[in-house]
């Protein structure tokens, strides 16, 4: 089913007050067996999604079947403050997180989703924010809310809010996905190709260019990429 408000961050809260007054639209419908986050004026649907992409696939594709277009909508934190308090609600500490997003980040929320990234009826818009993420202190280690620790930490995240929106880009064609391919690369390439021409760009962090292989792949099964040919284990790809 749809999203539950229960559990709903400030920052998807915010989001979703924004788009629904930016396309005029209804919040939390139920309609067609789901809860939809947004249901604009001329009955398209927008779905508010900070993680997991791929767990919305075939509630998009009953959508889309459904005869309505459906955008969705991820905030890509760029910029994060993290503040922690302890039992008490207490401000202990006040940090900038060292880690900043980026677009290419994308690419492993949407492997889930290739099938219907390039649909008529869907678009994917990114958000680029700075956000400010809350936590308590626990007086021992404890797993996450969803499960997902490998190891248990001394805090868990309580809330997340909206501090600024730095950008918006829409992907819901080819083009706009390629744009994301390096202009310099060789019609021909290889996976070491597209690192070296990431490495270049020194906005991109390491994380990304060093896993060159995860953007070939989302390529590959959006079938925008074609495997050429393969030399001593190393294959060639061209757009195609």
């Amino acid at each position: 089913m749809g999203f539950s408000t229960i559990n709903e961050s400030n920052l998807h809260h915010s989001l979703k007050v924004l788009y629904s007054e930016i396309y005029q639209g209804k919040t939390e419908v139920e309609q067609d067996g789901y809860i939809y986050d947004i249901v604009s004026k001329n009955g398209n649907i927008i779905e508010i999604q900070t993680k997991n992409l791929s767990k919305l696939l075939n509630k998009i594709q009953s959508t889309i079947n459904n005869g309505h277009n459906v955008k969705i909508v991820y905030p890509l934190v760029i910029s994060k403050r993290i503040k922690t308090y302890d039992e008490n609600n207490k401000l202990i500490s006040n940090k900038k997180s060292p880690v900043k997003g980026n677009i290419y980040d994308i690419f492993k929320e949407i492997t889930g989703l290739t099938s219907i990234l390039l649909n008529p009826h869907f678009s994917l818009e990114i958000v680029e924010i700075e956000m400010t993420e809350e936590r308590k202190r626990t007086n021992e280690p404890v797993q996450s809310k969803n499960k997902k620790r490998r190891y248990k930490k001394n805090w868990i995240k309580t809330n997340k809010y909206l501090e600024e929106i730095i950008n918006t880009r829409r992907f819901n064609s080819k083009k706009d996905y390629l744009s994301l391919l390096p202009a310099s690369l060789n019609q021909e390439f290889t996976t070491k190709d597209l690192r070296n021409e990431l490495e270049k760009d020194k906005t991109i962090p390491a994380r990304i260019y060093k896993n060159p292989n995860l953007i070939t792949w989302v390529f590959l099964h959006m079938e925008l990429l074609e495997n050429t040919k393969t030399l001593k284990r190393t294959k060639f790809y061209k757009l195609k």
